[in-house]
């Protein structure tokens, strides 16, 4: 009597022996997460140059630089908590040019921000986080035109929001 009942909860408890936490996932949600992350994580890392004392930016840019920071970091740790629970790995673009990435900056390009300071450094780093946001912008209005993931198309509307603002501030520190 109790064999019966036995093998049954093994084949029960086996069965749950996969990834719980993955379900079918949309591919325009994947694909937005997968590339969102790593355009995310370029704009930190310029918000870090903009950050750095040797750079020379001007407050209003350090300021600026801190907010986007602030907001996109744990956007990237919400997105990949999707793939993780999507059972999807993030796309590994270490060591790849993501240049051709709506918005992404080349490597040559990082390199003359890195090596731009003061009155250069903003005038550079404005006009390339300009050109970056409007690449996400571009990738949230397809995520919200395509993806299926509530979640998703709700981060894609702030990411919208927020980096059109920011766009607009941009243009008037250039001007």
């Amino acid at each position: 009597m109790y064999r019966p009942l036995l093998a049954l909860l093994a084949v029960v408890a086996l069965a749950g022996c996969g990834s719980p936490n993955t379900i079918a996932a949309d591919p325009t949600d994947v694909t937005f997460a997968q590339q969102m992350i790593p355009h995310h994580q370029q704009a930190v890392e310029m918000a870090e140059m903009a950050l750095d004392p040797s750079r020379g930016a001007s407050e209003p840019v350090r300021d600026l630089a801190t907010r986007i920071g602030d907001a996109q970091q744990p956007e990237i740790d919400e997105m990949t908590g999707w793939l993780d629970g999507w059972g999807v790995e993030p796309d590994d673009h270490e060591g790849h040019d993501m240049g051709d990435m709506s918005g992404m900056m080349s490597g040559d390009q990082m390199g003359a921000l890195e090596q731009a300071t003061g009155t250069d450094f903003d005038r550079m780093w404005l006009q390339m986080m300009i050109e970056h946001h409007e690449g996400a912008v571009e990738m949230a209005e397809t995520e919200i035109a395509d993806g299926q993931d509530s979640r998703a198309k709700a981060l894609a509307r702030a990411i919208i929001d927020a980096q059109r603002a920011e766009i607009t501030e941009m243009t008037r520190l250039l001007a």
